[in-house]
């Protein structure tokens, strides 16, 4: 084997401008992850538990050293209605952005977008009291205004 061919060998793939056309396994939920039926070319996330794993420093790079699991935590709307998924990286923190594939699993994607509905801040049954308090600030708020 020369050593041109060696290096090519270990260099790591750029996913920036090529599509990711890679089959794996999910590390997280031991799935087959296939990059058909995704409706994009780069496939990056199991669509049935919607893990990912700590690959790149910028999109598509594959520069991390990191390569732990990464949880979905939150979902947000891009401009336009796309949805995204964001991850947390379990070892080093690193959050990431990922689009939304077109198989992902819809059960698992809106109780990740509940979460923070379910888990609040406060405790529910004080609801009443606190916007009870809220509406009494905003009355002496607007009889100062006068």
């Amino acid at each position: 084997m020369n050593c041109e061919h060696k290096h090519k060998r270990h260099q790591k793939r750029d996913y920036k401008t090529r599509p990711c056309n890679d089959t794996f396994v999910c590390k997280n939920c031991g799935a087959l992850v296939v990059p058909e039926n995704a409706g994009t070319s780069h496939r990056n996330h199991c669509p049935s538990c919607l893990f990912s794993l700590h690959l790149d420093i910028s999109p598509g790079d594959r520069a991390s050293n990191c390569n732990d699991v990464m949880e979905p935590v939150a979902v947000w709307v891009r401009r336009g209605g796309e949805w995204a998924i964001i991850h947390r990286c379990r070892r080093c923190g690193v959050f990431s952005s990922n689009r939304v594939a077109a198989d992902d699993n819809p059960v698992k994607l809106i109780s990740v977008a509940v979460k923070p509905l379910a888990c609040p801040p406060f405790p529910l049954e004080r609801m009443e009291e606190m916007m009870s308090f809220l509406g009494n600030n905003r009355r002496v708020n607007q009889e100062g205004d006068t």
